[in-house]
This record gives C-alpha cells, sequence and structure tokens, in this order.
C-alpha cells in the first residue's frame, strides 16, 4: 500500500526527489512534516523530518530538512508518540 500522500523536493541541481508523508505536526507555529523515501509500507526506507519554511502568502509550501542536532532529538521523540502505532525505528 503507498503512503497517503507525496512530496517532491527539489536539489540544488534541480533534480526533483519524492518523499512519503508518514506523519505531520505543528509545534510553537512551525509546520514539521515525517517522511520517508519508501514508496511502499513494507519497503525499508529513510526517515527524514522536514520543517515548513515557507511564508504565508508564498503560493507554495517550502520544506528544508531538520539537521540542528537539539531540534532532531525533541522533534524525533514527538513523532516517535505519534507514530508509536507505525512500524517505524527512529534511531536518536
Amino acid at each position: 500500500m503507498a503512503q497517503d500522500e507525496k512530496i517532491s523536493l527539489r536539489t540544488d541541481t534541480g533534480e526533483s526527489v519524492d518523499f512519503y508523508v508518514l506523519e505531520e505536526t505543528r509545534i510553537n507555529g512551525m509546520n514539521y512534516l515525517m517522511v520517508t523515501d519508501a514508496e511502499q509500507d513494507d519497503e525499508d526506507g529513510e526517515c527524514y523530518i522536514l520543517k515548513d519554511v515557507s511564508k504565508p502568502e508564498d503560493p507554495e509550501a517550502a520544506y528544508e530538512f531538520v539537521e540542528r542536532e537539539e531540534e532532531l532529538d525533541s522533534l524525533g521523540r514527538i513523532f516517535a508518540e505519534l507514530t508509536e502505532d507505525m512500524d517505524i525505528e527512529i534511531e536518536r
């Protein structure tokens, strides 16, 4: 079964990369997504946390990877709780 929602991000070289949304949350006015590169539920893939950095007037959302260690740790705990019914391993 495919993941619910697919988003495409552009790399610095202009290449389009697809990710599949596992969960989303809003914390302190900021939207975050937990995404995977695995197209099917039964595939192994990497999980990433993305932050919506777009402005309210932007026509489309703009996401960047969360890279700060302390931000990743706290978001990892939140997403672990939100996805506890899914078969997802979050390594810290």
